[in-house]
């Protein structure tokens, strides 16, 4: 296998009602143009002990199918946002021992086991500064749920903004950023998301991590 490749992610996630449209946001911060919207379509199968040791410390392991990041993700909790570890994607469904080991101080012994599969039909739009540099990405998500541990199934639909290589330098002004980003959602009908990860709804444990 492959190295892994490290990347931050710096996102909001909010809860969003079936019928409500998506804004535009152009005239929003530093967006000044939006590209057309792309239709994909993921599964996630998480990982994690019986004890739920890695969610618990704000960790999500996960193999992912489809979109250009298909494969092994780790998810670790960072300064800001999020630090994301990612892997290329085997045939095989049981962790690699290579994924494993950047958790391996928190799991211990205990077996990572599939916990849910999560399926997510996702319409991204980027937005655009004036230079046409990616400063960020509005994912409209279609979310449904299996839990694989006790059964049960659930749906539910989300918005994501998540910063890109043309988003501002500063941590202050990429709070901006989000900031006006959410005003603006929160205009349309969004709220701030009430759980902490897709894993924690499709658990049932919106408090999770």
């Amino acid at each position: 296998m492959m190295a892994h490749q490290i990347q931050i992610e710096i996102e909001r996630k909010y809860d969003v009602d079936a019928g409500t449209e998506a804004p535009r946001l152009i005239g929003v911060g530093a967006v000044a143009a939006e590209s057309a919207p792309e239709v994909i379509e993921l599964t996630a199968v998480y990982f994690d002990t019986a004890a739920l040791d890695l969610a618990r410390n704000s960790t999500a392991l996960r193999r992912r199918e489809g979109g250009a990041d298909a494969g092994w993700h780790i998810k670790l909790a960072a300064a800001e946002g999020r630090t994301e570890l990612l892997w290329p994607l085997t045939d095989s469904t049981t962790v690699p021992s290579e994924v494993i080991e950047p958790v391996a101080d928190l799991v211990g012994h205990a077996a990572l086991v599939p916990l849910a599969r999560v399926t997510n039909t996702r319409t991204t739009t980027i937005l655009l500064d004036a230079a046409g540099f990616a400063v960020a990405e509005l994912c409209d998500d279609q979310v449904r749920s299996e839990n694989l541990r006790a059964g049960g199934v659930r749906a539910w639909r989300e918005w994501e903004v998540e910063l890109l290589g043309g988003a501002p330098d500063t941590r202050e002004e990429r709070e901006a950023l989000l900031d006006e980003v959410e005003q603006r959602l929160i205009e349309t009908g969004a709220r701030r998301s009430t759980s902490s990860s897709k894993l924690a709804r499709a658990l049932g444990l919106d408090d999770l991590g």
